[in-house]
């Protein structure tokens, strides 16, 4: 298994560094820049800006002063926040994401799970129609319109929870954090439990199952200790996508709910065009998601003894 994750953390750093490269150069091609202002500035001034920040240097030289600094652990200063470096405006918000992205995936991976093994054991039934009519529903609205909506009802008309904001200093209180984890969580359940049900309909078929109930082993002791064992694993291999598509839906829950996360940072700081605040956020996303992808291997070849890891 070493000489798996060695394998795999090799093939992550070209994997990384083309992402940086990318991102590099598409954020300077794109339309204007962090120092276009409504009001044009003398072109002295913008002149001793540019050189301050190595901006007037060709673009492939700019390329590789950023790449030799990230190679020290120097993400850069904001190119806006003039009183912050990217490593403080990451340290400040990558707590609140990683806060409501695990809440998340916990609670879609638990209701999702539990979802599905109740729909396929009701197969057919009223029970099972109504877990995947929510399943549908989960699946077909999009988080962007979701949160307002339930913003809309139980903040505004109901009136029991608070619809955004939160300030890192005061702590996360648990009630601000309930929309926006419902909201980034309820996709995911409906996906999950869709998978959940295909895949123990199928073990609840095989044969080993009914081998199992054939030697007098109790219904729960079936399910729980083997039919719910197999049926977990492509819930595991789906964990990987899952949690990007958790952090890639956070750059819109934030903006939303008003959370000073990373997504609610690299939002703005793509707005302005703050290259390096927009680099900074990338490189730890990219990273995020290649490890979250390896665990979920890992995990699988744990579930699951017949997968052998070649050394």
């Amino acid at each position: 298994m070493l000489g798996f994750i060695f394998r795999r953390v090799f093939i992550a750093i070209p994997t990384i560094i083309v992402i940086i490269t990318v991102a590099f150069f598409m954020m300077r091609a794109a339309p204007g820049g962090p120092f276009d202002l409504e009001r044009p500035m003398p072109a002295e001034t913008r002149q001793r800006i540019l050189e301050s920040y190595g901006m007037d240097q060709p673009l492939w030289k700019q390329y590789a002063d950023y790449m030799g600094d990230l190679v020290q652990g120097d993400l850069g200063p904001s190119l806006k926040n003039h009183d912050k470096d990217v490593g403080e405006i990451i340290s400040e918000g990558l707590p609140v994401s990683a806060t409501i992205g695990l809440l998340s995936m916990s609670l879609a991976v638990f209701l999702g799970t539990f979802l599905g093994a109740i729909a396929a054991l009701r197969q057919n039934t009223s029970g099972d129609f109504a877990v995947m009519t929510f399943a549908m529903v989960g699946i077909s609205i999009p988080p962007f319109v979701m949160g307002p909506v339930l913003a809309l009802v139980f903040g505004l008309y109901l009136g029991w929870l608070p619809t955004g904001g939160l300030d890192p200093r005061m702590g996360m209180t648990v009630e601000r954090l309930i929309l926006p984890v419902i909201t980034l969580a309820l996709p995911q359940i409906a996906i999950i439990a869709r998978l959940m049900r295909a895949s123990m309909i199928e073990v609840l078929r095989s044969n080993y199952i009914r081998t199992a109930r054939a030697k007098g082993l109790s219904a729960p002791s079936v399910i729980i200790n083997h039919a719910l064992r197999t049926a977990i694993l492509p819930l595991v291999s789906y964990l990987g996508p899952a949690s990007a598509a958790v952090l890639s839906g956070s750059l819109v829950i934030e903006r939303v709910f008003q959370l000073p996360g990373l997504g609610a940072h690299f939002v703005d700081a793509a707005l302005v065009r703050d290259y390096t605040v927009v680099m900074g956020v990338v490189i730890i996303y990219a990273s995020l998601i290649i490890l979250f992808n390896l665990i979920a291997d890992l995990l699988y070849g744990v579930l699951n003894p017949r997968v052998k890891y070649e050394s």
